[in-house]
């Protein structure tokens, strides 16, 4: 298992591949994708994507996921397919020194639908799991996201629970599900 330590320090960012995606750090050239995942009525309410689709804001996203692995909390991937970033995918170390990482992503709206989330959790997944050694990698997804947790259970994630009232979600908690997969 990795050892807690390079959460304090500088994480290495990978670029890694799954079968029709690479994962890889964002770049100021991903900006579009993070306009237009701004544009979506969620995902500015649960991740730090701005609401406001402004090249500037999305300059400024860009950068704090850039320092996810300068800082050791974890991993920010850019999801690129064909060529262009079509979404976001992280791997977050928060709770490392319990054996667990969670993992986090979205697919910018226009780019939906097409395996992208699939192919980016399940390279995501093995890549924790077997290099980083991560005993247990969970995911906490809204029920009403049903598209995530189908995403999740292909990959081979099993649903552990509901989990009431887990998250603020605008300006609102939420119920989650858990979801894990394990070595």
């Amino acid at each position: 298992m990795v050892d807690i330590a390079p959460r304090v320090a500088r994480l290495s960012m990978p670029t890694l591949s799954g079968d029709d995606v690479t994962l890889r750090a964002f770049e100021n050239r991903d900006f579009e994708a993070v306009m237009d995942a701004s544009n979506d009525p969620l995902i500015p309410r649960i991740t730090t994507v701005p609401d406001v689709a402004e090249r500037a804001s999305a300059y400024a996203f860009i950068a704090r996921q850039r320092e996810r692995s300068a800082t050791g909390a974890g991993y920010s991937f850019a999801i690129e397919a064909g060529g262009e970033a079509v979404g976001q995918i992280g791997l977050w170390l928060r709770d490392l020194d319990q054996g667990r990482a969670t993992i986090g992503y979205w697919i910018r709206p226009s780019r939906r639908r097409q395996g992208h989330a699939r192919d980016a959790l399940a390279a995501l997944t093995e890549w924790a799991l077997s290099t980083l050694q991560v005993p247990r990698v969970q995911l906490y997804i809204e029920p009403a996201n049903v598209g995530s947790w189908r995403t999740a259970e292909r990959v081979g994630y099993e649903r552990e629970g509901l989990m009431r009232s887990w998250e603020v979600v605008g300006e609102e908690r939420r119920d989650m599900f858990m979801y894990a997969i394990t070595t």
